[in-house]
């Protein structure tokens, strides 16, 4: 037992790159939600667009909704950081990061919330229809607080698949929480600094996937 107590939860080394690595997991804990924001909130404007029925805007969101639903997350990582400068667009690797994570995570979001708005029954375009209620205000007030609803569940899962890719931020030299915990384990030539960045990600990722266990609960096929 005390070779796995040495080897991963030595605690001379805990203490000794615990401020680093907490350090890491502040940054990390504000690109995964600066990555929901963006990417949930993007998604969200694109869905809306679509249901305008605009052709040319919706032929563009599709093909953005493909490509970035198609490409892994480390590659559109690192093209937007190593490619932008090409076009004199300079980015850092926190704002590369959170651009690239929010922008597949737009991508899954739009098609979320477009689904879910087609799946509220058209019923409820017909009676607000027959109440007066324009295009918009129909949208805005009769259909996207039940599209929403229903996307809640699905989308709390894909955000949380997504944001635990802040990892891959390391590629482009992000200090992030695995990134610390991965240099200080190489110094210290003992794995106990990945120990400490586990029960990090735990100490944030749980708590969401508990989250999105009780939002399911909420949803139509819960009630």
């Amino acid at each position: 037992m005390n070779p796995l107590l040495d080897n991963f939860f030595n605690g001379q080394i805990l203490a000794q790159y615990a401020p680093s690595i907490l350090g890491g997991f502040w940054l990390t804990v504000e690109v995964a939600l600066l990555t929901i924001l963006v990417g949930v909130g993007a998604g969200l404007g694109l869905a809306i667009v679509r249901a305008m029925r605009i052709r040319a805007a919706d032929i563009a969101i599709t093909v953005f909704v493909d490509i970035f639903r198609t490409l892994p997350q480390l590659v559109v990582i690192i093209f937007i950081y190593f490619g932008l400068p090409y076009a004199d667009i300079q980015l850092s690797p926190f704002a590369a990061t959170v651009i690239a994570l929010g922008a597949v995570l737009a991508a899954f979001a739009t098609e979320i919330f477009w689904a879910a708005i087609q799946a509220v029954p058209q019923g409820q375009w017909d009676a607000a229809r027959s109440l007066g209620l324009g295009f918009f205000r129909i949208l805005f007030l009769v259909i996207l607080p039940q599209a929403i609803r229903i996307a809640v569940p699905l989308l709390t899962n894909r955000a949380i698949a997504i944001t635990k890719g802040t990892a891959l931020g390391t590629a482009v030299s992000l200090p992030e929480l695995l990134g610390r915990a991965q240099s200080a384990m190489a110094i210290a030539a003992n794995p106990s600094p990945l120990t400490l960045a586990a029960a990090l990600y735990l100490l944030f990722f749980l708590p969401l996937v508990v989250a999105s266990r009780w939002l399911e609960g909420l949803g139509p096929r819960g009630r």
